[in-house]
């Protein structure tokens, strides 16, 4: 069973305190989080020559409050909402009345607060629970909402993360995990692997807000059913990897498995560092980022060594952005008295475990 431990991270701006908790397993992987934002810190990989840390972030509590008060925050490693991803011009309409939000993107509003607050932890052996709520009229949402987020770390060296969130009115709700993955705990990841269990994908407008049109990877930069670099298609000319900074942030329909509620969605490895990854999960959709402007944060990694593009890579697994605007998407509306679930679990391997991608 998975072993667990915690230690001071630091004091918010508001004097809060923060502290560090720490999962590890009897194979040696560690898992750090932080009850601030919900925080994958790190994920400490053993392998033949040492530990990996394969999570990009920070060292100190002051940078990640500097990240994610920012206007190009990052999110790394945290638990997002009200909304994941965007709302297309920060209004969106439940029960006939309309709701205006902040305007943190563009015209558009993205992510919401999740990320800025301190969770109540408990701890059971292999288990993280972390609790929060979020008043009526957060980010501009209506419903007072009941979080719960889990982080369970298992003997196979697999990470669990289940969502479980009520609101006491009708409300929109989108929720996912924004830790950038490095499988090679340093540069950048344009040689990692990827393959997603999709076979399409949201085309996006100029604002990386859905069109509504759901169009086939086939035959485009698009395409990673087969596996493929990260970088071999990033720098094509085509118009939806141009758009948003040379690279990608789109969102994929996850090919579900037929009478399974978790489903693969993506592969990920590195022949560099000999560490795979698998994602599995219970959400349609699944956006890919590959860290476009990730040198636009205004704080340093860890190390204090600054954050590059493309220097790591985000698997969001989510319901579709913009919703609201899209009725013929699957609904991210949660109705009063309901309690909205969703789980996504990554596995490690090492050397051959996991198989040739």
């Amino acid at each position: 069973m998975a072993q667990f431990r915690s230690k001071p991270f630091g004091v918010t701006k508001s004097g809060e305190k923060v502290n560090e908790y720490i999962l590890s397993n009897p194979g040696g992987l560690e898992v750090h989080v932080l009850n601030y934002g919900c925080v994958i810190k790190n994920i400490l990989v053993p392998t033949k020559k040492g530990p990996v840390d394969v999570v990009i972030g920070h060292d100190t509590l002051a940078d990640y409050e500097n990240d994610f008060n920012s206007q190009s925050s990052t999110c790394c490693g945290a638990f997002v909402g009200r909304y994941a991803n965007r709302i297309e011009n920060a209004v969106f309409s439940v029960g006939g009345r309309a709701y205006h939000l902040e305007a943190n993107n563009g015209k558009n509003h993205l992510h919401g607060t999740f990320p800025r607050k301190i969770y109540e932890v408990k701890s059971f052996g292999d288990t993280l629970l972390l609790e929060a709520e979020s008043p009526d009229g957060e980010d501009g949402f209506p419903g007072n909402l009941k979080i719960s987020v889990r982080y369970i770390l298992t003997e196979d060296n697999a990470l669990r993360m289940d969502y479980r969130v009520s609101s006491d009115a009708d409300t929109v709700l989108n929720l996912t995990n924004h830790t950038y993955f490095n499988l090679d705990g340093e540069g950048d990841v344009l040689n990692q692997k990827l393959k997603l269990y999709a076979s399409r994908y949201l085309e996006g407008n100029n604002e990386t807000c859905p069109t509504g049109r759901i169009l086939p990877v086939a035959g485009t930069p698009m395409d990673f059913t087969s596996g493929k670099p990260l970088g071999r298609d990033i720098d094509t000319g085509f118009s939806q990897t141009t758009m948003v900074g040379g690279g990608f942030d789109h969102c994929f329909v996850i090919d579900r498995d037929r009478g399974s509620s978790q489903s693969l969605c993506a592969w990920a490895t590195s022949e560099k560092s000999g560490i795979s990854m698998k994602m599995y999960t219970t959400q349609p959709g699944i956006q890919l980022y590959t860290g476009n402007f990730l040198q636009d944060c205004p704080t340093p990694g860890k190390g204090g060594v600054p954050l590059q593009k493309y220097g790591g890579f985000a698997l969001e697994t989510q319901h579709f952005p913009c919703s609201p605007s899209h009725p013929e998407f699957p609904t991210t509306i949660l109705r009063a008295g309901k309690v909205f679930r969703a789980n996504t679990t990554l596995r490690f391997f090492t050397g051959r475990q996991c198989g040739r991608l």
